[in-house]
């Protein structure tokens, strides 16, 4: 076991105007669980945090629409992807959200030892205005030709195609997502982020990170650094956080900008957890004691505000930038060890369009499938390093194929036998080379599963799990307990106590990827007490979205440290009793899959 390590676990914040759909976990969700997990299997002091994301134009947009105010949406989305996200086993250590009061402290914090350092300043630019509505558009939702590489649906702010920031002004073509109509352009006074003056640090901390980093992640983020340009850290919007300067900070219609408040979440989430716990200082140490290590989770399409603005960020308000400058009052910040960024995931040769209704809701697709079988496909086929398709007939087959009929069978097939023939786990007899090399093998795989599963390479990790169990499977098939208990009843008792350990081991082994099942076995092999804690939902109170009284809202949470598991082969106990198992998963009819693509046309139409 190495020596114990704080690890922060910053995961991307769900934009809260609406559910959320797979293709935003296989991003933010699933992977960082697993690293999570992990982590805290192997010992180390991990911090979990992020929250829904509520501030900006889309929430206003969308609440408009619907008649309700942009705090009642913001509720509305931030229980309803909290139940999902719970749901779907994600252990956080604080889920919250950035419309509290201890949001808005934290990041006018920022803010203003941002601007004391003089890394921000005014600058009187063009701002979109709706020439119906007289209504500020924000440069999402202004869409054009990119002037750079011509991709005709680049967003005003940034182009996915690319990758390049932009100026709304500068798209060819320009129009409002909102309704269609060419936006006019009018001077506005904005406070701007000096990115310029971060270049030359951001360049020498990202050649660092060569060989550690993703390779995809590493080289988009470098090619980024010619085209800095400072860019707006507010907007002419009411619904965010004021501006912490005086005659700014009353002005009803000026707000920080939605994606400069939103990273600054991993770090007030951090505050607001150590709060929680009691210790309002144990915050410190993931984020300034300088061994400590915060590895960041998101889709491909946010890497640039976490490789390049956040980290300028962190700089400026620590004073590491061209100007220097003195720490603000939190004291000098940790830069991120890690941006672990998955690319996309499309859906049946489709890109994910809540709008278009081309997406499968987290709620949904667990109202008809497991969330192991979910997380399962996530990982075993999801968009670790390159763009992957989900596909119903492949998810059909993964599940069939590898869960039921090799991990589940692996399972049932050895308890079933153990607790029919003997009602408890068997104690071995003299062992034969072949069982020793199984069980070294076995107990190896924790090393070569827990270097891919520290480096993120979740994908390889679940794959050389697979080839455990499928090991194990073939020693069963081989050595025939079944047969040996009518001509050997010693060596069918070692070969079952044999065969217990590997499913015990592969439980454990599976245990960061398919934390409900691994329970589950833990349960069937007659352990006691939690295996490996879940979430849960508790309610937490601060004031919301600029109310002077408190109100209540969910977190996510959980006690993580009760859990049993360990990263390690655990021998079995002798003598436990045991009882004829339940299956572990379900087997889907094939008929499934050309039932849910007939589902997604049919919203399609709709």
């Amino acid at each position: 076991m190495s020596s114990k390590r704080h690890i922060l676990t910053a995961v991307a914040w769900p934009y809260a105007n609406g559910p959320r759909h797979i293709g935003h976990v296989s991003g933010f969700g699933v992977p960082s669980d697993v690293f999570a997990r992990f982590q805290r299997m192997s010992g180390h002091e991990v911090l979990m945090v992020s929250g829904t994301d509520e501030h900006g134009t889309p929430v206003l947009v969308l609440a408009d629409q619907e008649g309700v105010t942009p705090r009642e949406l913001a509720d509305r989305y931030n229980r309803v992807i909290v139940e999902d996200l719970v749901a779907l086993g994600l252990s956080y250590d604080l889920f919250t959200r950035t419309t509290t009061g201890n949001h808005y402290a934290v990041a006018q914090e920022l803010f203003t030892g941002l601007y004391e350092n003089g890394y921000i300043f005014t600058h009187t630019t063009k701002g979109a205005m709706s020439p119906s509505t007289g209504r500020t558009l924000p440069d999402r939702y202004i869409e054009g030709t990119c002037p750079i590489c011509g991709y005709g649906n680049a967003r005003g702010d940034q182009c996915d195609n690319c990758g390049n920031q932009l100026d709304p002004i500068d798209l060819i073509e320009p129009r409002s997502k909102v309704n269609g109509e060419v936006p006019e352009f009018v001077d506005t006074e904005h406070f701007m982020l000096d990115l310029p003056a971060f270049a030359e640090a951001l360049g020498t901390w990202l050649q660092s990170k060569s060989g550690q980093w993703r390779p995809n992640v590493l080289k988009f983020s470098l090619n980024l650094l010619e085209g800095l340009q400072p860019r707006a850290v507010t907007r002419d919007l009411n619904w965010g956080v004021p501006i912490p300067l005086e005659s700014w900070r009353d002005n009803p219609n000026k707000r920080l900008y939605v994606w400069f408040d939103a990273v600054i979440g991993y770090l007030s989430a951090s505050v607001e957890w150590a709060r929680r716990t009691g210790d309002p200082e144990a915050w410190r140490r993931w984020w300034q004691e300088p061994a400590s290590e915060g590895y960041y989770f998101m889709g491909k399409d946010n890497i640039v505000f976490h490789s390049e603005i956040w980290p300028a960020m962190l700089m400026g308000y620590s004073g590491q930038g061209d100007r220097g400058g003195d720490p603000g009052s939190m004291g000098a910040l940790n830069l991120p060890t890690e941006v672990v960024s998955s690319e996309f995931l499309t859906m049946e040769g489709r890109k994910f369009s809540s709008s278009r209704r081309v997406a499968v809701y987290v709620r949904d697709f667990l109202e008809r499938y497991s969330a192991d079988a979910l997380r399962y496909y996530i990982i075993a086929a999801g968009p670790e390093t390159q763009d992957t398709d989900f596909t119903w007939a492949e998810f059909v087959r993964r599940n069939n194929d590898e869960l039921v009929a090799t991990w589940g069978n692996l399972v049932n097939r050895s308890i079933s036998m153990a607790a029919k023939y003997l009602g408890e786990i068997p104690e071995a007899g003299e062992l034969t080379d072949e069982d020793r090399r199984v069980l070294a093998d076995s107990a190896a795989a924790f090393d070569t599963v827990g270097e891919h599963l520290n480096h993120s390479r979740f994908k390889a990790g679940l794959q050389e799990t697979m080839r455990t169990v499928a090991e194990a499977n073939k020693y069963i098939s081989e050595h025939a307990p079944w047969a040996l208990r009518k001509t050997d009843s010693d060596r069918m008792r070692t070969v079952l106590h044999v065969a217990l350990q590997l499913v015990s081991d592969a439980k454990t082994l599976m245990t960061p990827f398919l934390p409900d099942s691994s329970n589950k076995v833990y349960a069937m092999l007659g352990g006691t007490g939690t295996w490996s804690a879940m979430p849960c939902i508790e309610a937490a109170t601060d004031t919301i979205g600029g109310d002077t009284e408190t109100s209540e809202y969910p977190i996510i949470t959980g006690d993580y440290g009760d859990s049993e598991a360990v990263w390690a082969s655990v021998p079995l106990r002798p003598g436990t009793p045991l009882s004829a198992p339940t299956p572990l998963f379900t087997k889907l009819d094939p008929s499934v899959a050309d039932e849910e693509v007939a589902r997604l046309e049919q919203e399609a139409v709709e």
